[in-house]
C-alpha cells in the first residue's frame, strides 16, 4: 500500500501573531507597533532608490554591510561583531538553528515569547520552560548550573534564552543578574533578546566585550517604527556572528534587499529622531499606568512599549471583548498564569486617553 505524502510532513503548532484588522478606525495596540512614522530620512532612502531603480538590477550585500556599519558605529563595536537578518525573528530562528541544535536542552521562561517553542520544535531542540517567580521576574538562580532548573543535569544543557524585558510581563532583569548567568555558563551560548530594551531597561550590550558566548538580538520593529521593513540585528562576539552567518548563506545568501538596507541605515543615522520618539513613548506609558492604578488595575512594572494588567474584578476575557466592542484591539491569551491578563500596546496620547475612556466605562458600568 502506497504510503500516503502526510505522513512525512513535519508538523508543528504555529506560532499565532495578533490580528490585523483592515478597518482603519479600529485603535489597534494588539502587536506593540510603533504609533508614528519613522525617521524622516528612511522616507527620502526609498525615493532615492526610486529615482535610480537600475540599482534593482543587482544583488544587494550579502552582509548589509552599509546597514552592519551604521549599527557598529552606533553600538560601538566592530563590523564583524553584527549580523543583520530580517525580522529579529530571522535572527533568532537562525540563532537557534546555529547554537541548539547538540541534543541538548534549551532553557527559557514558562512566560515568554512564544516563538520560542515553536522554533524549538521545529529544529527538534528539547526544552525545559523554566518558571518565573510568582511576581514574574525571573529567577537567576534557575539558569545558573547546580542549582535550579540545572540541578542533576548540568550535561544536558545546551543554551538559554530569554527576553530582556521579557514579553509579554514587560519586566526587566537587572544587568548584574544577566551577568551572572552569562558568567556561570561560558560553555553554552546566551542569548538575551532584547526587542524592547529602547523603553527604558539597561541592555546587555556592555557585557558583550567579556563574554564570548552572549548574543544581543535586537529589532527595528519597535523602537525605530519599522515593523513593515523587517530588520533584526544580533551584536556578540566576531565568532559567534561567523556562526550565524555560515548558516545564513547556507540558506539565502541574499535576504535582505537592497531598498530595506537603505532606509534601515537611515533610521540608524538619525540618533536625534530615535530619542525623541523613544522618550515620548515612555512618557505616554507613564501616564497610563497612572491612569490604570487609579481604575484599580495591577501590572508589574513595565519597561516596554506596552503594560500587561489585569483588574481584580474583571476577568480578563471580559475586559478583552468589551475593549474590542468598542473598537479597541488588545492582545488576551486565554493561558494558564495569564489568562487573567491583557498586553495593551502603548499608542498615541490620543489613542491612550480613548483607551482610559473605554476602560473605566467598562469597569464602573
Amino acid at each position: 500500500m502506497t504510503m500516503s505524502w502526510e505522513e512525512n510532513v513535519r508538523r508543528v503548532s504555529p506560532y499565532v501573531a495578533g490580528e490585523q484588522p483592515k478597518d482603519p478606525k479600529i485603535i489597534k495596540l494588539n502587536t506593540n507597533e510603533c504609533p508614528y512614522p519613522p525617521a524622516p530620512g528612511v522616507a527620502e532612502a526609498a525615493k532615492a532608490l526610486a529615482e535610480d531603480c537600475a540599482a534593482m538590477r543587482l544583488y544587494p550585500d550579502m552582509d548589509a554591510e552599509p546597514l552592519a556599519s551604521a549599527l557598529a558605529k552606533r553600538y560601538q563595536v566592530r563590523p564583524e561583531q553584527v549580523f543583520v537578518g530580517v525580522g529579529s525573528d530571522d535572527v533568532l530562528s537562525m540563532a537557534f538553528l546555529t547554537f541548539f541544535t547538540a541534543g541538548k536542552r534549551l532553557l527559557f521562561p514558562n512566560i515568554t515569547y512564544s516563538f520560542y517553542d515553536v522554533w524549538a520544535d521545529l529544529y527538534r531542540i528539547p526544552y525545559t520552560m523554566v518558571p518565573l517567580r510568582e511576581d514574574f521576574t525571573i529567577d537567576p538562580s534557575n539558569y545558573i548550573p547546580g542549582s535550579g532548573s540545572f540541578a542533576g543535569e548540568e550535561d544536558e544543557v545546551g543554551g538559554i534564552i530569554f527576553p530582556n524585558p521579557n514579553a509579554p510581563t514587560g519586566v526587566e532583569l537587572p544587568l548584574d543578574e544577566i551577568e551572572k548567568i552569562v558568567a556561570a555558563n561560558r560553555d553554552k551560548v546566551v542569548i538575551v533578546d532584547e526587542a524592547y530594551v529602547d523603553f527604558g531597561a539597561r541592555s546587555a550590550l556592555p557585557l558583550i566585550g567579556q563574554y564570548d558566548n552572549l548574543l544581543v538580538v535586537q529589532t527595528f520593529s519597535k523602537s525605530r517604527a519599522m515593523a513593515g521593513a523587517r530588520i533584526g540585528f544580533a551584536i556578540g562576539s566576531a565568532k559567534l556572528i561567523s556562526c550565524l552567518k555560515d548558516v545564513k548563506f547556507s540558506f539565502n545568501s541574499y535576504t535582505m534587499n537592497l531598498q530595506t538596507i537603505r532606509m534601515g541605515t537611515a533610521a540608524v543615522e538619525d540618533e536625534a529622531y530615535f530619542q525623541s520618539l523613544t522618550s515620548r513613548i515612555i512618557a505616554t506609558r507613564e501616564k497610563f499606568k497612572k491612569d490604570l492604578a487609579a481604575l484599580g488595575f495591577v501590572f508589574p512594572d513595565s519597561r516596554t512599549n506596552f503594560v500587561f494588567v489585569r483588574h481584580p474584578q474583571h476577568s480578563g476575557q471580559e475586559l478583552f471583548e468589551k475593549l474590542r466592542e468598542r473598537g479597541i484591539y488588545v492582545r488576551h491569551w486565554n493561558k494558564p498564569l495569564i489568562g487573567e491578563y491583557l498586553r495593551i500596546t502603548i499608542g498615541t496620547e490620543e489613542e491612550m486617553a480613548a483607551v482610559t475612556q473605554a476602560l473605566k466605562e467598562i469597569v464602573n458600568a
